[in-house]
């Protein structure tokens, strides 16, 4: 609205409003950016049974481990390619974990799967830190193995805690003893065994069929076995029986609902897309600033029908001009010019059409006039085109200009 100075008023400045937008902008923005991203931002550190886990029954201090010895380590968020033999893929699936899913990471001998052991609950006291509630039930365990697995497989838990020397099957030690609490071991006719303890118990076995490890006992691997250095020292001796020789160590967090989406959206900020949306932005960010920033103060508008003889002319044009009939006036035009030449010049006001156009013809040679009227009129009854029109139109003037001389 307008004040009385008739300077342009408003419920908020201009300032204001810029503000707004710029927030709303970057906010838009900023969600987008954190929605495309949102797996990568997670820490991990949630109690879970996987290698970003900080809690006693996570692995969060196998990778650190393994880095500091030397080992290459990957923590994947993406699924990775079948029969890729040269890295060892660790698989932590949780209690309540989808057989399915446990398939879909099946990469035969390159794929070590460990057992999931205890009923844990959030410690209230420190995020990230859990408190061992229960063992799981065995059959629990078993049923997050897929079903070519599983098959035959049975498991059994020790009731008390003892110190452990593992071995291979050919009687080399593993590591050194270390301390567990209810060891437990796989059997079945489908099992090759890799490492035993002491008793012949399979703590890490091979599938005959599929290829794939399974590791009985997690603690051996967990965070709270690698709290000693015996644990640490049995941990890498169980990891380096199974790794392809130099080959990395990657660690599964697709399990643990962390895996990487391919969309369309995280593909706008990432390379080699990031520059196009970085154009976008720039373009958008421009177009704002054009339409904010006035040259001029903003045009009155006017009425949208307007009055008099002047809009009668005008809708008239217009309507001749949508048919695209104006070379049809080319002909009545030039009537009108000829009766305006006629009465400036005196002609006799009795005369039929031909006697006027064989006065006016008479009167052109007389004043030599380049033309003449009945090669005009003719010239306008022949037009096809606006521009025989426009032509038309320019001669009859210069006729009129020789005849009258310019009078009114």
């Amino acid at each position: 609205m307008r004040g009385m100075g008739g300077k342009q008023s408003g419920p908020f400045s201009p300032a204001v409003v810029v503000a707004v937008v710029l927030v709303g902008f970057v906010s838009l923005l900023g969600i987008l950016a954190v929605g495309a991203f949102a797996p990568d931002l997670r820490s991990g550190n949630d109690g879970g049974e996987h290698a970003l886990s900080q809690s006693a029954t996570g692995f969060g201090a196998l990778p650190i481990l393994l880095r500091d010895m030397g080992v290459p380590v990957i923590l994947s968020r993406t699924r990775l390619i079948a029969d890729a033999d040269d890295s060892l893929l660790i698989a932590t699936p949780g209690p309540v974990a989808d057989p399915s899913e446990l398939e879909q990471l099946d990469r035969g001998n390159a794929t070590l799967i460990v057992l999931p052991k205890w009923v844990v609950v959030p410690d209230s006291r420190r995020d990230g830190w859990t408190k061992v509630a229960a063992p799981l039930p065995l059959q629990q365990v078993l049923g997050v193995l897929p079903a070519a697995l599983e098959y035959q497989t049975r498991l059994a838990s020790e009731a008390a805690p003892r110190r452990v020397q593992l071995m291979t099957a050919y009687g080399d030690e593993v590591g050194v003893p270390v301390q567990v609490e209810g060891l437990r071991t796989l059997s079945g006719p489908s099992w090759i065994p890799v490492v035993v303890d002491e008793r012949g118990g399979i703590v890490l076995g091979r599938h005959e069929t599929t290829g794939e490890y399974v590791l009985a006992d997690p603690d051996l691997l967990a965070t709270s076995g690698l709290a000693t250095i015996e644990g640490a020292q049995t941990a890498l001796a169980l990891i380096d029986s199974v790794r392809p020789e130099g080959g990395p160590v990657v660690f599964d967090l697709t399990l643990h609902g962390m895996e990487r989406s391919r969309s369309l959206m995280r593909l706008m900020f990432v390379p080699p897309l990031l520059g196009f949306t970085l154009a976008l932005l720039g373009l958008a960010v421009f177009a704002g600033v054009q339409a904010a920033v006035r040259f001029s103060p903003p045009k009155e508008g006017g009425r949208l029908l307007s009055f008099g003889k002047t809009a009668l002319a005008d809708n008239t044009a217009g309507l001749v001009r949508l048919a695209r009939r104006e070379h049809h006036m080319a002909l009545p035009y030039a009537r009108l010019v000829r009766a305006r030449t006629a009465r400036l010049i005196g002609a006799p006001r009795n005369l039929s059409e031909a006697e006027l156009d064989a006065f006016l013809d008479r009167v052109s040679a007389a004043v030599g006039s380049t033309t003449t009227c009945t090669a005009l009129t003719e010239r306008a009854r022949n037009a096809r085109n606006t521009r025989d029109l426009m032509q038309v139109a320019r001669d009859l003037y210069r006729w009129n200009q020789e005849l009258t001389r310019g009078r009114k």
